[in-house]
């Protein structure tokens, strides 16, 4: 059910880029805001595990430690690849999965979550982190982000570049790109986050064999 929502919601977002870009003016505006929107956005796919572990500074974890043996016993009762294995040296609790595919992962704790959760509850958390990893939800909200990104860059050139006399145009054109398609671009891009949110808590559950523990903590992004 979440993948169908998800995809429902993709189609929405991607028929609003299309409807917006007809009121600009035709394809050609569109085509070139989601080339710039997909360029900014590949990048940030690539190497994100790259990019959020140096910016966390994270650091790669003992293979003795507990969060390696949990992540080591989870991948290989799932049939996923050992991803890489980092901590965070931060009181706040957190973790998170990236990498551009389940081969090319990474998985961080911080060291705030580390000691604030028992061995069962971290469990759950690095399930739900895997069952992202499992369902490339990396790469579906590079997707989201590309084409929110277009919808942004075509409101931006037409507030400043739009004729008020160009066909489908108008003040109402002008108002729909500049203040509207916007918000509904993003109200779309948390519904989709949200849908993968609640399809890795039930992934989650099912790698690490414990609900109970899952549903006990928060679960992050």
């Amino acid at each position: 059910m979440n993948i169908f929502k998800t995809g429902i919601l993709l189609i929405a977002l991607t028929a609003l880029l299309m409807f917006i870009g007809n009121i600009l003016g035709g394809e050609v505006g569109m085509a070139i805001a989601l080339i710039l929107a997909a360029i900014m956005n590949f990048g940030s796919y690539w190497f994100s595990d790259k990019i959020v572990l140096s910016m966390y500074r994270a650091q790669e974890a003992s293979p003795n430690s507990e969060l390696y043996q949990i992540v080591k016993q989870q991948t290989e009762k799932s049939g996923l690849p050992m991803p890489q294995v980092y901590t965070i040296p931060t009181d706040m609790p957190n973790a998170f999965a990236t990498g551009r595919n389940p081969r090319h992962a990474a998985v961080a704790a911080t060291d705030g979550i580390m000691r604030l959760l028992s061995r069962d509850e971290l469990a759950g958390v690095i399930g739900h982190e895997l069952a992202h990893i499992k369902y490339r939800d990396i790469l579906i909200s590079s997707i989201v982000a590309t084409i929110a990104g277009a919808i942004m860059m075509i409101a931006l050139f037409g507030g400043f570049g739009g004729d008020d006399d160009e066909d489908g145009g108008g003040i109402i054109g002008m108002l729909f790109l500049i203040i509207v398609a916007p918000i509904a671009a993003m109200i779309i891009q948390f519904a989709i986050s949200r849908s993968r949110e609640y399809a890795a808590d039930r992934g989650g559950a099912e790698i690490c064999g414990d609900p109970i523990a899952l549903a006990k903590c928060a679960s992050p992004a």
